[in-house]
């Protein structure tokens, strides 16, 4: 079914750079940068991953104009010097190898700088941080300005002679230009602040200055939060506005959305649909007539190519769902969708990795960011027989693992339906999306013909002793942490009952009223799951409070659904009560110890109790006394070694390479 998708595969001209396809990888820091700020060849690889996978231009990320003050990593990469010219042309002749285009976005972080990294106080538009609790900048003086805007230019030059397709100039998500333009960031008296005119002249000076450098016929993308989505911030009207100003030596507009505050709107919330900023690429391009660039959780290549068949854009942004898939373009040219390993927005091992503790991206679903599928190149030496005990998706990525390299794989999963945990929690309507994965890897097993599934069947010795194993993975999940409370054993989970764990939940999502108005909801336990619960909730009307023994709601996870949980609970109205201790479950309360000793009693209608998840191991002590004076290589993953999240399985999973070549049979 090859080229399916017409319009998504169709070839665009913009001034000298001809495009094979209207595919665009968006650009996302990766902390792959050598310390320096030079590119390094894990950069390199990584981006020419994606062009071999069959994209049709790559937007690096923010490279730095203006280092250390306008840096915004600790390993971003440069371009304020002529230094790092050789290592970015490396990268360009590599990626044109495959027939796409590549541009680099330039950048300055002004206020999203952070001091201890560059040695002084960041700067900015105004003394006003770019977030809530962020550190105060000092504003820019007019010299200050006019001199960042030559190095704009000087860059956009290096950009050139570095062998790349187009610049890119960040306008939006809270760096420099984007405080200059935003009236939330923007208090200036002077001819760079007040209207909508003076807050957009440092960012027209800054496009004046990249086109007398890169000259006529060099394409210059301009990426806009083109609605803010905060209260007193730009709104798409006043986005078009400013625009009137900027739009003259702009080729392309780059259509994002959002800033620092509503970060969930810029790195989409998972639960945002497929394209569903389109409107926003529709808007600027039906003003301005200039091709646009839309994005926003695109993870199917037929809501793609209705996008650009409605002419909301000219061409499509995929972020993340590049990292998931460095093949997302050939697979969806060539008819194979449904091998298209999607991104399911989870944004741990992204955005969780490099904006919430400085590691490098990691992702969910893709163990191999980096290096890909090269390993499937790789076959079995000799004969080896592998079981897994276990269909959830540590299980299942360990199977296919050993299937594709050859082995004789046997997957024995209790229940009938493949995907574990990840396949329950994708019921909770607002995680609809988290079923992709596990649909993904039951496709990629049942394509396997070396790899046979036992659905329904309890695993045994005996049955498995009768495989022959030479490697055993033991992969069984997890339960509900549900400790000695009182009353908590009595009441969870009983027919008829008030209280629940999440699985309970998940098990009667479809009882529960869609309109909860006036129903008392309680939630013990403030991490992921028990947020769950109240997204779920707290929009239905219902009157919504979560207990955390910590000192915090929302330990550990991800800064973009840290954000939407904080802006949800906000909207509801959700109570919140830190360092609150459960006692006792009753029927409809719970006895709780507040953070001042006293006890108090949390009436509901529906109670949740969502402490966590605990390994479930129902069989691996039996294997370990069968077989562990044999020469059986026997492991535990995922979720039966420690209950963890999803990306630690998929590692884990995958790690069977590890064992394989250890024990000679790679």
């Amino acid at each position: 079914m090859k080229n399916q998708y017409k319009h998504l595969f169709e070839p665009l001209a913009v001034k000298n750079m001809r495009l094979k396809n209207r595919i665009v990888m968006m650009p996302m820091g990766t902390n792959f940068g050598e310390q320096n700020g030079e590119m390094s060849f894990l950069h390199i690889n990584y981006y020419a991953q994606r062009a071999e996978g069959g994209t049709g231009l790559i937007i690096v990320e923010n490279a730095s104009v203006d280092s250390p003050q306008g840096s915004n990593g600790t390993t971003q990469i440069r371009i304020d010097q002529d230094s790092y010219i050789p290592r970015l042309f490396m990268l360009c002749e590599t990626v044109h190898k495959h027939g796409t285009r590549i541009a680099l976005q330039i950048n300055h972080a002004g206020a999203s700088a952070i001091s201890s990294r560059i040695g002084s106080q960041p700067v900015s538009a105004s003394g006003i941080p770019s977030k809530t609790g962020g550190e105060i900048p000092r504003p820019l003086t007019k010299e200050e300005i006019l001199h960042i805007v030559k190095k704009y230019g000087e860059a956009a030059r290096r950009v050139q002679i570095a062998g790349f397709d187009a610049v890119e100039i960040h306008a939006g998500h809270s760096y420099l230009i984007s405080q200059f333009l935003s009236p939330l960031t923007n208090d200036r008296t002077d001819e760079f602040g007040g209207s909508p005119q003076n807050r957009a002249r440092f960012a027209k000076l800054v496009l004046e200055e990249v086109r007398r450098q890169v000259g006529a016929f060099f394409p210059i993308i301009l990426r806009i939060s083109a609605d803010e989505f905060l209260e007193g911030g730009n709104s798409l009207e006043d986005c078009l506005q400013y625009l009137e100003y900027l739009q003259e030596e702009v080729d392309i507009f780059d259509v994002s959305a959002g800033l620092n505050g509503s970060i969930q709107y810029q790195i989409d919330a998972c639960y945002l649909p497929d394209g569903w900023r389109s409107y926003l690429a529709r808007a600027v391009k039906e003003r301005f007539g200039k091709v646009c660039i839309t994005m926003g959780n695109i993870r199917s290549p037929r809501i793609a190519d209705e996008i650009l068949d409605k002419g909301d854009a000219d061409l499509i942004g995929i972020g993340r769902g590049l990292i998931a898939d460095p093949e997302w373009g050939n697979k969806a040219r060539y008819g194979e969708e449904a091998d298209i390993r999607k991104c399911i927005s989870c944004n741990i091992g992204c955005a969780g990795h490099r904006i919430g503790i400085n590691r490098p991206i990691r992702c969910t679903v893709n163990p191999a960011v980096n290096k890909g599928g090269d390993y499937k190149r790789r076959r079995i030496a000799k004969p080896c027989n592998v079981v897994v005990i276990g269909g959830g998706t540590a299980g299942l990525e360990a199977a296919c693992t050993a299937a594709e390299v050859g082995c004789t794989t046997f997957l024995i999963e209790k229940r009938q339906e493949l995907g574990g945990l990840a396949a329950v929690i994708s019921r909770i309507p607002d995680k609809k999306r988290l079923a992709d994965f596990p649909n993904y890897l039951v496709h990629r097993a049942e394509k396997l013909g070396n790899l046979f599934i036992f659905r329904g069947t309890e695993a045994t010795i005996e049955l498995v002793r009768g495989m022959n194993p030479d490697v055993i993975v033991n992969a069984t999940g997890s339960d509900p942490l549900l400790p000695p409370i009182k009353g908590l054993h009595e009441h969870i989970g009983k027919k008829g009952g008030h209280v629940f764990s999440i699985l309970d939940m998940i098990a009667h999502v479809e009882d529960f009223p869609e309109d909860m108005s006036g129903k008392q909801v309680v939630v013990i336990g403030g991490g992921a799951v028990g947020l769950d619960v109240v997204e779920f909730a707290a929009p239905r009307g219902a009157r919504t409070s979560i207990v955390e023994k910590m000192g915090s709601i929302g330990n550990g996870i991800d800064p973009v659904s840290r954000a939407e949980f904080t802006s949800l609970m906000e909207k509801h109205q959700v109570k919140q009560y830190t360092d609150t201790t459960l006692l006792e479950v009753k029927e409809q309360a719970f006895l709780v110890r507040m953070p001042d000793g006293r006890e108090e009693e949390l009436a509901f209608d529906y109670g949740f109790v969502c402490l966590g998840m605990k390994a479930h191991c129902p069989i691996y002590d039996q294997v370990l006394e069968a077989f562990g004076d044999s020469d059986v290589e026997i492991l535990n993953i995922g979720d039966s070694l420690r209950a963890r999240r999803i990306i630690e399985g998929t590692e884990e999973g995958r790690n069977i390479l590890t064992v394989l070549e250890t024990r000679g049979y790679l």
